[in-house]
């Protein structure tokens, strides 16, 4: 199954016209929404990742302002444990927000998530979010 999963984040992340991709650290535990945290560590911890998505993608100097675009999430991660994909997505949002921030999306209600793919890789875990407008 992740090679099935390496295959298609390939496909997705091969360099197509139209494709921006941002790389960021795995989201913190406080981003899940199963994480039963006081809400200011959340507000720090949202603000905190909000704000490396849009310097991330403030970096690439490109701002298309999309209204419609879709999202395809790919977790490399340490290890090969389970996860739930929509937790995962889910943790995402402070990232999204950040794109809407930094002017890549005009707003993330037109975005259309793909499902989250997994592939293991310890050496560097991260997310790569590809979007496609």
């Amino acid at each position: 199954m992740l090679e099935d999963s390496r295959e298609r984040a390939v496909r997705v992340l091969s360099g197509e016209p139209g494709v921006l991709v941002f790389v960021l650290p795995i989201p913190p535990k406080e981003l899940s929404p199963n994480a039963r945290r006081h809400y200011m560590a959340k507000a720090r911890a949202v603000r905190k990742y909000r704000t490396l998505a849009w310097a991330e993608a403030r970096s690439q100097k490109v701002r298309p302002g999309w209204a419609t675009a879709e999202a395809q999430a790919t977790f490399y991660v340490a290890t090969n444990r389970r996860r739930d994909r929509d937790n995962l997505l889910a943790s995402l949002k402070p990232a999204f927000d950040g794109l809407v921030d930094a002017g890549v999306l005009s707003d993330d209600s037109g975005l259309t998530h793909l499902p989250v793919l997994i592939v293991v890789d310890a050496d560097r875990p991260r997310v790569e979010v590809a979007i496609r407008g």
